[in-house]
């Protein structure tokens, strides 16, 4: 089992680091998607290995006991935003990173034209400024769900008390 106060490594890194190809796909991605570090990009790629190595198992499994776990996992990827409604396993397969990367919280806050950078919207979320109904989030690379995306608001309150705090 383990020791409960520590947690599990979340991410496995490429066997190769080194290469020129990889390094700057990396750099590309982690500026265009303003991560903090390779780990943040390596979580995500384990993200989408994982699920497609789910799709993967499910297509060796004979039709009957397939069926119901097909459709768990499609729903589970409907809902997050990864797929469309009328996806099959070859659309789960076909998941890229960049999915991923795009149903974080920092970037939907980039494209929402409320911020000018990544790293402003970064910035935002981290400090507390951003809420998803009445939670606020603070976390960068949190998953936004389909129907949570109508939700995220950037919290006025909190961006007009530190304008409007009187000098001394």
């Amino acid at each position: 089992m383990g020791d409960p106060k520590k947690s599990r490594k979340t991410f496995r890194r490429p066997r190769q680091i080194w290469t020129t190809d990889q390094l700057s796909s990396e750099l590309y991605l982690i500026g265009s998607y303003g991560l903090r570090s390779k780990s943040e990009l390596w979580k995500a790629q384990t993200k989408v290995a994982d699920i497609r190595n789910q799709a993967r198992e499910l297509l060796a499994l004979t039709l009957e006991a397939r069926q119901i776990q097909e459709t768990k996992l499609l729903n589970y990827l409907q809902r997050l935003g990864l797929v469309k409604d009328s996806a099959t396993l070859d659309d789960i397969l076909n998941l890229k990173l960049e999915d991923i990367l795009e149903r974080r919280l920092q970037t939907i806050i980039m494209k929402k034209d409320n911020a000018k950078s990544p790293h402003q919207s970064r910035q935002l979320v981290v400090h507390g400024h951003v809420s998803i109904g009445e939670r606020i989030i603070n976390i960068p690379g949190y998953i936004v769900k389909k129907d949570e995306e109508s939700k995220i608001a950037l919290r006025a309150l909190s961006m007009n008390s530190s304008q409007n705090m009187p000098s001394s």
